[in-house]
């Protein structure tokens, strides 16, 4: 069973509604599933903004990659986490910080803790599952 507080409508629901999308974990290796899933995003008309402190600074499918989600210039609605689930915690916090209204934490990834201090921010919170299979799932 998917760990997750989101019912499929509500999940149908905060993917009709967000824009600009911050992933956590982007990758450049077209081979790793961030990269087709960032790939998968834009092509649905999502602004997805990449986040990898090695990669910071380079460009990445056309969008500049940025260090941490405090260095993106602009509001993000949602942060899609592609880190294990321990380094969630710290992602889910800064996304807290910035004022993104969703945290998605991708397939395998749970953490309740993380999850329970954004919910009390008034955060939306996504576990285990992947917005691209989830949006495979509205389009049929």
């Amino acid at each position: 069973m998917p760990h997750s507080d989101e019912s499929r409508e509500s999940i149908s629901q905060i993917l009709a509604t967000v824009r600009t999308i911050a992933l956590v974990g982007a990758s450049a290796n077209a081979a790793r599933d961030s990269h087709s899933v960032m790939r998968f995003l834009q092509a649905k008309g999502y602004r997805v903004i990449p986040v990898n402190p090695g990669l910071a600074g380079q460009s990445l499918n056309g969008e500049t990659v940025y260090a941490s989600l405090a260095d993106i210039p602009e509001k993000i609605d949602m942060v899609d986490v592609f880190r294990n689930s321990e380094a969630a915690g710290p992602v889910t916090d800064e996304a807290v910080k910035i004022g993104a209204k969703v945290v998605w934490m991708q397939l395998g990834v749970v953490n309740e803790e993380a999850a329970a201090r954004a919910r009390k921010a008034g955060v939306k919170v996504v576990m285990n599952h992947c917005p691209k299979i989830e949006i495979g799932k509205r389009d049929l």
